[in-house]
């Protein structure tokens, strides 16, 4: 099933949702429709109750190039704060309330708000040429759509720091090593990969994994005390799930688990 967008094509395969960013003219860089397009297709995923995972990638030869300079050239005494507030923070906040995975296929470069963009997903799975850059240093700003808080969790500060201040390429080899990414592939071999890992999180207990999300994003601000009451509080939910009872069954009859995601 597809919807209709201008530059985005939202594919729906059986519990597979292919989220494209489809300006390859522009590098799939944002404009003001792509960013609103985006949080709109965020928001139909995540009310249908048949999509169990999101498949984020663009079309052509990069992910995302951040920003689209050329089309904010004439704009005078612009907003930037409000652009924020508008246009990428709820994408962000859409893709880390996601309560079902996103996974990244990331095909090429990922700049600025693009880097964010990636590094707001949960599973990033990268083509080998592929760069991640940080370009924000570049034109006198300072890092946004949510990179101030994913970059020195996963890569600590003074790693963070270099990649913001130098606007550093990182390859898609050094990303891997240093955390920011789970798997790296020849570009021949990215469909392969990621539909493997789809097919996987279509099949899983997408219930358990919502709350899986949520839990460890809350870990990140949150002391042992508050994780072991909200680990009690999560199991309980799950525990009335029909996956849980699913799972059980499976266990006991020695078969494979057929799950719902309910």
């Amino acid at each position: 099933m597809e919807k209709d967008f201008k530059t985005i094509i939202y594919r729906e395969e059986a519990a597979i949702l292919r989220l494209s960013l489809n300006r390859p003219e522009v590098f799939n860089a944002f404009d003001e429709t792509q960013s609103y397009e985006l949080q709109d297709a965020l928001k139909m995923a995540g009310r249908d109750e048949e999509i169990r995972v999101i498949i984020l990638t663009g079309e052509g030869k990069a992910f995302c190039s951040g920003q689209d300079l050329k089309s904010i050239a004439g704009a005078e005494n612009r907003n930037l704060a409000d652009s924020l507030y508008k246009r990428y923070n709820p994408i962000i906040r859409a893709m880390r309330n996601m309560p079902k995975p996103i996974i990244c296929r990331l095909n090429g470069v990922a700049a600025g708000a693009g880097c964010s963009l990636a590094l707001a997903c949960d599973f990033i799975v990268a083509a080998e040429h592929v760069n991640l850059i940080e370009v924000f240093i570049n034109v006198g700003l300072v890092l946004d759509s949510g990179s101030s808080y994913f970059l020195p969790r996963l890569v600590g500060s003074k790693r963070a720091f270099e990649m913001a201040t130098m606007g550093s390429k990182i390859s898609a080899k050094q990303a891997y090593e240093w955390g920011l990414i789970n798997r790296v592939v020849p570009v021949e071999a990215l469909d392969n990969e990621v539909n493997e890992i789809a097919a996987y999180y279509a099949q899983a207990p997408t219930k358990a994994i919502a709350l899986m999300k949520k839990m460890l994003d809350k870990s990140f601000h949150s002391d042992l005390e508050t994780m072991l009451e909200y680990e009690a509080y999560c199991q309980q939910i799950v525990g009335n799930s029909d996956d849980y009872k699913e799972g059980v069954a499976a266990f006991n009859e020695k078969r494979k688990p057929n799950f719902s995601g309910k």
